[in-house]
């Protein structure tokens, strides 16, 4: 288990690295990126705070739900602080033995971590900034 929260920018060889073994036959890796769009708005960057200790708390509560419920190993990164237009924002690894666990394991750590990981993001676009809640992905059932 990797769980990172910086400014770093989020290195994709780092997360798989952190998740692969000789057991897992299937790594699976997300990278949230910041479009340049949202809502009509043509978007800047993305400005993003967290309260440490809680979010490296929950990370491990997500880690450990995904090595419960699908036998995965979890890597995580998120920036905090200013995130351009392209770049990525979150990345996630998760390693399983089979395919079908880490789509599995992945959508549910991404969809945790937005619903209750305290971290908090900041839209600016060309009309100024704002505050931005999390939401559950589109598409959810």
């Amino acid at each position: 288990m990797s769980l990172s929260l910086g400014p770093e920018p989020v290195d994709p060889s780092a997360l798989i690295a952190a998740v692969a073994s000789p057991q897992r036959g299937a790594i699976l890796l997300f990278l949230g990126t910041t479009r340049d769009r949202f809502e009509g708005q043509a978007v800047l960057s993305l400005h993003y705070e967290a309260a440490d200790a809680m979010v490296r708390a929950e990370f491990a509560a997500i880690a450990a739900e995904c090595a419960e419920r699908f036998g995965a190993a979890v890597a995580v990164h998120h920036r905090t602080g200013t995130v351009g237009v392209g770049e990525a924002s979150v990345g996630i690894a998760v390693a399983t033995a089979h395919r079908a666990d880490a789509y599995a394991a992945s959508r549910h750590a991404i969809e945790r971590l937005k619903a209750d990981v305290p971290i908090w993001k900041e839209e600016h676009t060309t009309d100024g900034a704002s505050w931005k809640a999390n939401a559950p992905g589109r598409g959810e059932p």
